[in-house]
């Protein structure tokens, strides 16, 4: 069975990867940004994003209550809260120093989060591949013995033929021997072979 060969460009096997670090990145810039344009020491901006902050807290803690509780989302509202955390203080703080602290901070936690969906998604996919394989080598087993059944069924049908051709031809030769008289075969004992007027009657 020929397997189709699709290579993969070197930027889609990295771009999962780079996500987590391009996330918390574009959130400090753009905060540093903001911070540039008069968040710095706004009491009112400050309280803005902690607000933010907390109900996206709080909607990722009531998304993974329950028996019923969606990981997907609380982990959205969940990162939802870091990132706004994250650009409330980088956009109200002085330096560099406290946004570059929890710019490392968030994406290593980031990292750590997603090593585990990480680790999940390659079990899934070495057990769809280990599947898979299974499957192919079973149907190759059956192709294969079809194949060889199929082959002897042919190999009997021709050695039956060249037997029946053979004997034809035995046949046919005898027949025209000087001499030959079929009811002298049947007198010393052999089988008699049926002609064509018996088989006609």
């Amino acid at each position: 069975m020929n397997e189709q060969i699709v290579a993969r460009h070197w930027l889609a096997l990295i771009a999962p990867k780079a996500a987590p670090a391009l996330a918390t990145s574009t959130v400090l810039i753009l905060a540093r940004i903001w911070n540039a344009n008069g968040a710095e020491h706004s009491v009112g901006n400050a309280v803005l994003m902690t607000a933010l902050s907390l109900a996206a807290a709080a909607a990722g803690a009531c998304a993974s209550v329950g028996r019923a509780g969606d990981p997907v989302i609380a982990g959205t509202a969940f990162a939802a809260s870091g990132g706004l955390a994250l650009a409330g203080v980088a956009g109200y703080a002085d330096g560099m120093s406290l946004p570059l602290l929890l710019w490392v901070l968030a994406t290593a936690i980031t990292y750590g989060l997603a090593a585990r969906y990480w680790r999940q998604d390659r079990r899934t996919a070495l057990s769809y591949e280990r599947h898979v394989s299974e499957r192919r080598e079973e149907h190759a087993h059956i192709e294969r013995v079809e194949t060889i059944r199929g082959t002897t069924q042919i190999e009997v049908a021709r050695t039956g033929a060249a037997y029946a051709e053979s004997l034809a031809k035995a046949l046919t030769a005898r027949a025209m021997l000087p001499g030959f008289d079929p009811a002298a075969l049947e007198t010393a004992g052999l089988p008699e072979l049926p002609t064509a007027e018996r088989k006609s009657a």
